[in-house]
């Protein structure tokens, strides 16, 4: 009898693959051959992702467990069972990052960088002791609000994330009972303090320590009895009950504002915080045992990336990277009439994501265009593509833009834009009910001599200006009629209730994507069957669909080569005898974050090529409007195959899934040639400017790629480094 492909034993709870991410961040953090102060990037990058983490995915299994909902994941384990394992997991994964904090990061800034952290305020000397409590005078003591905790005063609302200092007080002279009192450490002033030079280092203490030592001059009439800094993680997922809600944007608002009252699901104390103090916190917080983390060192340690940003410090920073030109896009001025002359495909942050907005910006001045339409999910904070929809909505354009307000932790964000776009006069839509909407679609609708012609942008990533840089996206311009015939259909579809009977080329979820990409591996495994050519090669940022899952187990029991390339979640295990011997998964991490979606199919000898901004996920393929698109121009093709197998080579960034585990291991480079897929595309995206632009190649020694480590010659050219000036 076959196995079961869905048997439990098969997969990975997503939650605790989740943490497997980060400790692959984490390692980067710990790799000594990453530049130092990079390496303080990553340490931040893994507090910030664990603070989304507990508010999102912890507080809704505490929220399951609360509402006695029982059911087992696709890894058999009930929600209780989830939440056990997954504490135990980050209480690993806290200790893992303190200890190569302070046993690692700390003693290389003072030894190598000359940046000393000064950990406890007693180690000032007396010259710094002055310049602390003058600086405490001057500047921080005005800003404070000290709260007393008693009869009459109870415990204040402590903000989601912020950092605070608990203290015990005494009357003055030793009369009456223990009191407690909270101050906040103002988010407002820069928590890295300098300390005078003396000599050619820096020494640097945190805010936090300034107040502590200071604490005393808050609470005049009492002695302070000990006082430790302390910080709170709230749930903040958003419960938005759609159907009953008149105005979808107001609801969202409230609900945004009771993020900051939200249950507190965890706790971060000093390892030395006087049991009294955290007996005290607990209940007045009402957090469990294993919800308290005891933390040898800072607490919250995003403010890594405060240190990564001080000045000075160049030569342990990455060269920053500075996108190449797009060179279809060099040769003239007239956007449109390069689109006309044929698809042109773009790699981002390796390419520039500058022809995405002068799209919009021409779109907008142009006169013969009439229309534009466009799907916004996270922008940046000073966009300027939200500019350019304003002049054209000025310019008596019509302009539509369906705003996602449900986009996580951006919902401030987009209502701020969504009623900027509406004073402009654009006409702004917030998708369908019970979906997000996180497809990345521009349509331009342009009357021309030969009539109307459609000028479609399509992506793997958002309309972000400031992320296209950090991210690893594809973005696709065409005026194909296919392609621009359901664009048409999907803004109809977005903004009323037409639902088109078919589609030419693009694939939405969640009523046709998900059945197409079954589909297309059960059509790998069939080919491979009949001996023909049979092959997946799949990128991606998570994977956890149970179907999708199970149709790829099939598929290699069918002898299907299957090669994944999943950044972080994945609930697939590999190498299970007569189940996923023919299936191998990697997760690189670098200095861009792996964010596009590329989709490759043999096909028999017949390839297919897809990109989108869809995971293999429940709910991008369930419950989102996403959009996956073909890629058909043969070149286009070969650009992905070669992007593809060269991730496939990578053995820098690349971690590789052992057999039937969770657990990524990094390959031995031992003897073999050290390949870096993302050092390798920021070179070949100037060398692709370079050859289109031979003249222009002294200027475009400007865009270098970022580097990890020294790669060998024979696979890329080392980057030239500039001259300092």
């Amino acid at each position: 009898m076959k196995n079961n492909l869905y048997d439990p034993k098969y997969y990975v709870n997503r939650e605790i693959s989740w943490v497997q991410f980060d400790h692959r961040v984490l390692n980067e953090a710990k790799n000594k051959r990453v530049p130092l102060f990079e390496r303080l990037k990553f340490m931040s990058i893994v507090s910030s992702n664990m603070d989304e983490f507990f508010m999102v995915r912890v507080a809704s299994l505490i929220d399951m467990i609360r509402a006695d909902y029982d059911k087992k994941d696709i890894a058999g384990m009930k929600p209780k069972k989830q939440l056990e394992a997954l504490l135990e997991e980050i209480h690993l994964l806290s200790t893992e990052q303190y200890n190569a904090f302070n046993r690692s990061l700390v003693p290389a800034l003072r030894e190598k960088a000359g940046l000393e952290i000064v950990r406890h305020h007693e180690d000032l000397s007396k010259e710094e002791m002055l310049f602390v409590d003058s600086y405490f005078s001057e500047t921080v003591y005005p800003v404070l609000t000290p709260m007393a905790v008693d009869s009459s005063r109870p415990f204040p609302l402590i903000r989601n994330k912020t950092l605070n200092i608990a203290a015990l007080l005494m009357k003055k002279g030793g009369a009456g009972e223990i009191e407690y009192a909270t101050v906040q450490v103002p988010a407002v002033l820069d928590r890295i303090v300098l300390l005078p030079k003396k000599g050619p280092g820096q020494r640097v203490i945190f805010l936090e320590e300034v107040i502590e030592r200071n604490i005393s001059k808050l609470f005049l009439h009492y002695d302070v009895v000990c006082a430790h800094p302390y910080r709170i993680t709230r749930n903040g997922d958003l419960t938005i009950q759609e159907d009953d809600a008149e105005d979808l944007l107001k609801e969202i608002e409230k609900q945004v504002k009771k993020r900051q009252r939200g249950e507190a699901i965890r706790l971060g104390v000093e390892d030395e915080m006087d049991k009294r103090l955290l007996k005290f916190l607990k209940k007045e917080l009402k957090i469990e045992d294993n919800e308290v983390f005891k933390i040898d060192g800072p607490l919250d340690l995003t403010v890594c990336m405060k240190l990564y940003a001080l000045p000075g410090y160049d030569e342990f920073r990455e060269e920053k990277h500075v996108p190449a030109p797009v060179p279809e896009f060099e040769k003239g001025d007239d956007i449109f009439s390069v689109i006309r002359d044929g698809d042109v495909m773009i790699h981002h942050p390796y390419q520039s994501f500058t022809p995405v907005v002068d799209f919009i910006r021409q779109a907008a001045a142009d006169p013969k265009v009439l229309a534009i339409k466009q799907t916004l999910y996270r922008v940046s904070g000073n966009s300027p593509i939200i500019a350019a929809l304003e002049q054209a909505a000025q310019n008596d354009k019509q302009v539509t833009v369906l705003v996602e307000l449900k986009a996580r932790f951006d919902e401030e964000n987009n209502i701020e834009w969504a009623r900027q776009l509406e004073k402009a006069g654009v006409h702004v839509i917030y998708g369908l009910v019970g979906l997000k909407t996180h497809s990345k679609i521009t349509l331009v609708v342009r009357m021309e001599e030969d009539g109307i012609r459609r000028y479609v942008h399509l992506g793997t990533g958002n309309y972000n200006d400031a992320t296209a840089k950090l991210y690893t996206d594809i973005g696709l311009f065409t005026c194909d009629e296919k392609i621009g015939e359901d664009a048409t259909a999907v803004f109809n579809m977005l903004s009323g209730y037409s639902e088109p009977e078919k589609w030419n080329d693009l694939i939405l979820a969640p009523l046709w994507l998900k059945d197409r990409f079954l589909e297309l591996i059960s059509r790998e495994a069939v080919n491979a069957k009949a001996g023909k050519k049979a092959c997946i090669i799949a990128k991606m940022n998570s994977l956890c669909d149970p179907d999708i899952i199970a149709a790829l187990y099939a598929a290699s029991r069918a002898g299907v080569k299957i090669d994944l390339i999943v950044r972080g979640i994945c609930s697939l295990k590999v190498g299970i005898p007569g189940v996923s011997e023919n299936i191998s998964v990697r997760s690189i991490v670098g200095e861009f974050l792996e964010h596009s979606r590329i989709f490759y199919f043999e096909n028999g000898g017949n390839p297919e090529y897809y990109c989108g901004s869809a995971d293999w996920m429940p709910r991008n393929l369930e419950r989102r409007v996403e959009i996956v698109f073909p890629i058909k121009n043969k070149q286009h093709q070969a650009e992905l195959r070669h992007i593809l197998d060269t991730e496939l080579m990578d053995n820098l960034g690349a971690s590789i899934l052992q057999p039937n585990s969770s657990q990524y291991l990094k390959q031995d480079r031992r003897g073999k040639k050290t390949i870096n897929s993302q050092e390798i595309f920021a070179r070949e995206a100037v060398e692709k400017y370079e050859n289109a632009f031979p003249q222009r190649q002294e200027n475009s020694r400007r865009f270098v790629p970022v580097t990890h480590s020294p790669v060998e010659e024979d696979i890329i050219k080392p980057a030239k480094k500039r001259k300092k000036k």
